[in-house]
């Protein structure tokens, strides 16, 4: 499936909710980035894409991307280092099979706003989210073509 296609089954507004609803109990920011294919090694360009996309700039070091390469439907989930230094290995282990599973089923949508929440709910954990809390990132999906 092409990324026009991939896009049109996406329910942007339900994702964009998703994140607000899952950062609204943690300090930690949440982003979807999503674009056709990886052209290389998908945990290389994810994290070139975390850095390019500032996530590395949150005053806690506490962002979690999910980068999906549609027309490939792989995707990555990375945490900046902030988050990585806390959590066990294979943290983001549950939340990937079950986006595995939900993109198998072309539940796009669904999948992607389950890993949205899976992963404020992690981030709560490990920050929550202060009285003073500021949205460091947005919460649009980054589309590159």
């Amino acid at each position: 499936m092409n990324q026009k296609e991939f896009l049109a089954r996406l329910d942007q507004k339900r994702i964009t909710d998703a994140v607000a609803t899952a950062e609204r109990q943690t300090s930690g920011e949440i982003r979807v980035h999503i674009q056709p294919k990886a052209r290389g090694e998908i945990r290389e360009v994810a994290e070139r894409t975390f850095e390019r996309l500032g996530m590395t700039k949150t005053a806690l070091r506490n962002g979690v991307l999910l980068f999906v390469a549609c027309e490939e439907q792989r995707f990555v989930i990375l945490g900046d280092k902030g988050l990585d230094t806390l959590v066990p290995a294979g943290f983001w282990d549950e939340i990937a099979a079950k986006l595995t599973v939900r993109f198998r089923a072309g539940e796009f949508t669904e999948g992607i706003e389950e890993a949205v929440h899976g992963a404020g709910d992690q981030l709560k954990e490990f920050f929550p989210r202060a009285y003073n809390d500021v949205n460091e990132l947005t919460n649009d999906i980054n589309v590159e073509h």
